[in-house]
């Protein structure tokens, strides 16, 4: 569970969300805060009793079932004032030590940067699926407020909501999955764990308290940091007083240390220095998704053409997710990809028993792969080989790509070991390298 701030109140740095006041005046902010795995032994969704190849593999077909999330909406009109700002239940990779309300309420929430609302389930929950930890209970905060019908808030963040009898705010939100979620859309405190021991504290965020909830939700999750493009995220929530900055540092999973990963607000979001490189984030419908545009992939020195590139048609072709495990390309590509990669090695291949990855090798095998270097609009990121090829099992190593029809997900496992830093006022986003479990 997340520490309880209670006790190092006083000094918190108070700030208040734009949408609720012209308060995005105030100073200047930086803060980091851990970015838990999911599979971590400090993550509740721990099991000791898998093996550190199951829990891979885990992870692996929670990224396959995650598209779900983002083909729900995409290609569809979805405004910023939808209220589908749609969220993945428990797809999520990482999670967040945050509290809610006053006295400050932890829950452990997923970190998201697929979806925006900022959720969790609420006491009174007649309708509500099992959670072993305690709900919410908004009557117990003092800084909690239902949002009206009538609000500017309710007007502009959720048009499509419906409104209760007292004319209360409330929003609905559905899943590819039939997973759904409802409730008021209400205001309150958020306190976020720092790892300088200083907790941040942000007023009247804009939240979903979350009365009515049902479908495939884990029991051990209690909450969703969204940290999407879309009105509602906390990062568009923070506004100003983070310049729009956010970066994290993701440890690879296959790291035996016990070090966290990393996230960055503000000041201490900066990703500077040698090695830098920085490709635009490509405006499109959903807002929520962070998009970028990928032009090429090279396998050692054969470069591999997106398709559109030559058209110039292709931008904004690839979404950017810390949530999804694999990096996700369209079928012909990832063909064409895996073609050239089986070429440069000289191995017989495997098969993953699974059938979820379809370029394996041999684990025990003397196994050379060629690097991997994604081409992005004014940004080359060379991956390392363990961002390319993940070991299944003692005996199995694979290609760390899929081919899929509906999008394409640059996803974690690529970005481990880089400082991945999103700039959402000058539109960009920002790629390191570097030794994640040092920072």
């Amino acid at each position: 569970m997340a520490p309880t701030f209670s006790s190092v109140l006083l000094c918190l740095c108070l700030l208040s969300s734009p949408f609720l006041s012209n308060a995005n005046a105030h100073k200047k902010i930086g803060f980091t805060a851990d970015l838990i795995h999911r599979d971590s032994p400090k993550s509740p969704f721990y099991n000791p009793t898998v093996t550190p190849s199951q829990r891979l593999r885990n992870a692996i077909n929670r990224s396959v079932n995650r598209v779900i999330h983002f083909t729900n909406l995409y290609g569809q009109d979805a405004s910023v004032n939808s209220p589908q700002t749609e969220i993945t239940s428990n797809s999520g990779e990482y999670l967040m030590n945050v509290s809610l309300g006053t006295p400050p309420f932890p829950i452990m929430a997923i970190a998201d940067t697929g979806s925006d609302l900022l959720w969790t389930q609420c006491k009174p929950c007649d309708d509500c699926y099992a959670q072993e930890d305690p709900l919410f209970d908004p009557k117990a905060s003092s800084t909690y407020k239902d949002l009206s019908c009538s609000s500017s808030q309710c007007d502009a963040l959720v048009r499509e909501a419906s409104c209760s009898t007292d004319n209360t705010c409330s929003y609905t939100m559905s899943y590819g999955d039939r997973s759904y979620t409802k409730g008021n859309v209400a205001a309150d405190t958020l306190t976020l764990g720092s790892t300088n021991s200083r907790p941040m504290q942000l007023k009247n965020l804009i939240i979903g308290c979350g009365h009515s909830n049902a479908g495939t939700f884990n029991k051990k999750g209690s909450g969703i940091v969204g940290l999407g493009g879309g009105a509602v995220s906390l990062v568009s929530q923070l506004g100003d007083s983070i310049d729009g900055k956010f970066s994290y540092c993701l440890v690879p999973i296959s790291s035996k240390t016990d070090r966290t990963s990393k996230i960055n607000f503000g000041t201490n979001a900066a990703v500077s220095g040698t090695g830098v490189v920085s490709t635009p984030l490509i405006k499109k419908s959903p807002d929520t998704y962070y998009y970028l545009t990928l032009e090429s992939i090279s396998v050692g020195s054969k470069k591999i053409q997106f398709p559109g590139s030559d058209s110039g048609t292709n931008e904004g072709n690839i979404i950017i997710d810390s949530g999804t495990t694999l990096t996700l390309l369209p079928t012909e590509f990832y063909s064409e990809l895996e073609e050239e990669v089986a070429s440069q090695i000289d191995v017989e291949r495997q098969e993953d028993p699974q059938r979820v990855l379809s370029l394996c090798y041999s684990a025990t095998a003397d196994l050379k792969v060629p690097v991997i270097t994604m081409h992005f609009d004014g940004a080359d990121v060379k991956l390392d080989s363990s961002n390319a090829f993940v070991q299944l099992s003692e005996d199995l190593v694979c290609f760390a790509f899929r081919g899929n029809q509906d999008l394409s997900i640059y996803g974690n496992l690529s970005q481990m070991n880089f400082l991945v830093g999103y700039d959402t006022v000058s539109q960009k986003v920002s790629f390191k390298p570097a030794d994640c479990a040092k920072m």
